[in-house]
């Protein structure tokens, strides 16, 4: 067959949407039924926003190709036979709250660096083992995104039975399999062995295999120190026998195993592999298990808050804590958007995604204008996209679905009253009469989503505006005639950079310190005496209320 570059698969069509592209080259492949998508990854710590790229990914090409007519199987192999080769800096319990090492007995952990992820203590004990524990903090995670997924144990294929065709194959041709592996790992020699067997001992996986027996099916192994980064991690010295099933192949063999042992069609994976495992394991799977190779496709990483998403590092979010904050459907969103552009997940910046779903789907049922000729085609770009991937997104297409702007439903987060906050939405246009029920409902959801928001980041939002009472303040005549001069402006329309400078000039007119006036708005707004940028502020809350306030009216 032809090769792909897995660089320009998804990429190099003139399709709207990069899924569709990505089944065009599975179709022409004239794959068996169940086309089977596959992602993996090794259970070290934290399952992250990062980790949910290849399941959302493989999703999106699922659904493309079950629109067509197909059968398809989308696995997700956990890597839980790898060693766990140091510890994380922060772990998490099934409900996604995260904590420190401090937390949990750290001391157990470090005992077992060496050993396979499901022959370790889950540390918060409620799972068999610390693979199957973030194991299935992922299965939550595709469950509250609503994608139809398999977990495949790569501890329990190995136990099954299932990959001992694919390790006797390449232990029967060692040789070839050095050969082909040596140019790409330069530690490869004549007296590389590739298989990693489990000290019956100490329970590490060692390198050091000093004989094989396929005829007994017997490995015999050294247990020897193993470097892990600039660590090591120590052998324990004992001479033992292993069977075919009490180890695991290279990681660099596995993986084209896995596509041989899960009949693979598809799969994608990010920048690392594609520079390393892709190229060794594509010469793998064609010249040492004489199999074609998935349909492969590079998506670009992203960051958090413009750093590297890791585990190990301490960087991260989890889809939990990100559903805090937006809607499953905001956040698949996220992911339907071109994988082969770098990305940054902002939380500082939650409201612009939020604010492009929302014109996303707004562009789906026809809605959303755009000035300006450059503009007009990416709108049409964005609606035909829209058009096409929108369903794709929520559990049902409803248009009487509403929206409140997300910045807006921060505001409303202010007060815990939940009939006023309808009251406010209806009153400023964000909720029309006829709405049915279901549709006000889920508006004022995204409400407690943008409280946790404002909260979360510490922005100008996370005040509790005083909207039931004036507080109990008395200004001199020259600063409520300022501040009456202000309502005015808001009254007439004014934005926020016009009731910013309208503040400044008030306080000059009238006579009063900038910072004094300042001082009585936060005080009239929030009992404080400080808060946000003052008039930006204004201008995002219901003007009737600002105005009836700044003149100490209600």
């Amino acid at each position: 067959m032809t090769e792909l570059d897995p660089y320009e698969v998804g990429r190099s069509s003139d399709r709207v949407f990069w899924a569709d592209a990505v089944a065009d080259a599975i179709e022409a492949r004239d794959p068996d039924e169940p086309i089977v998508i596959k992602g993996g990854v090794s259970p070290s710590g934290v399952p992250h926003l990062g980790h949910v790229n290849e399941i959302m990914r493989g999703y999106f090409v699922a659904e493309a190709l079950r629109e067509r007519g197909h059968e398809v199987r989308q696995v997700f192999t956990s890597d839980d036979r790898d060693r766990l080769r140091k510890l994380p800096r922060r772990l998490a319990d099934l409900d996604g709250n995260v904590v420190g090492l401090g937390e949990v007995d750290a001391g157990a952990l470090g005992r077992n660096l060496g050993k396979p992820y499901t022959d370790i203590p889950d540390p918060f004990g409620c799972c068999d083992s610390y693979g199957a524990h973030f194991t299935k903090i992922l299965e939550r995670d595709a469950e509250r995104l609503g994608v139809p997924i398999e977990f495949v144990s790569n501890t329990a294929l190995y136990e099954s039975g299932e990959f001992d065709d694919a390790i006797e194959h390449v232990l029967a041709n060692q040789d070839r399999a050095r050969e082909v592996l040596s140019q790409y790992q330069a530690k490869v020699d004549e007296h590389y062995v590739p298989f990693q067997a489990q000290c019956a001992e100490c329970g590490h996986l060692t390198e050091e295999i000093t004989d094989v027996d396929l005829d007994a099916g017997e490995i015999e192994y050294v247990c020897a120190d193993v470097e892990a980064g600039e660590e090591t991690i120590e052998g324990c010295s004992h001479e033992g026998t292993a069977s075919l099933r009490e180890g695991k192949l290279p990681w660099r063999f596995e993986w084209p195993a896995q596509w041989d042992v899960l009949g693979v069609d598809f799969e994608p994976f990010g920048k690392d592999h594609a520079e390393g495992s892709w190229p060794s394991g594509e010469d793998i799977a064609r010249n040492v298990f004489d199999s074609e190779p998935p349909v492969p496709m590079v998506y670009e990483w992203f960051t958090l808050d413009g750093e590297a998403l890791s585990s190990s590092s301490g960087n991260i979010v989890t889809v939990e804590e990100v559903l805090e904050l937006l809607e499953p459907e905001v956040l698949r969103y996220f992911f339907l958007k071109d994988p082969t552009t770098a990305r940054d997940f902002s939380i500082e910046g939650l409201d612009q995604l939020v604010d492009e779903f929302d014109r996303f789907e707004q562009r789906y049922f026809g809605g959303g204008e755009a000035d300006g000729d450059r503009a007009a085609e990416l709108a049409e770009r964005e609606a035909e996209l829209a058009e096409r991937a929108y369903p794709l997104l929520v559990d049902e297409v409803r248009p009487e679905r509403l929206r409140i702007p997300y910045t807006f439903a921060a505001v409303l987060g202010m007060t815990d009253d939940p009939e006023l906050r309808e009251e406010i939405a209806r009153r400023e246009g964000h909720i029309p009469e006829d709405a049915p029920d279901w549709a006000v409902e889920k508006a004022l959801d995204r409400v407690e989503r943008a409280r946790e928001w404002a909260r979360r980041t510490d922005n100008e939002f996370n005040y509790e505006l005083k909207r039931e009472s004036i507080p109990d303040i008395e200004f001199d005549a020259a600063t409520s005639a300022a501040l009456a001069d202000v309502a005015d402006v808001v009254q007439s329309g004014g934005d926020g950079e016009d009731i910013q400078a309208e503040i400044y000039e008030a306080a000059d007119r009238h006579g009063v310190e900038v910072a004094d006036l300042f001082g009585a708005g936060y005080r009239l707004f929030f009992d404080l005496e400080e808060g946000p940028k003052l008039g930006p502020f204004l201008a995002k809350l219901d003007r009737s209320f600002v105005v009836d306030r700044l003149r100490q009216e209600r």
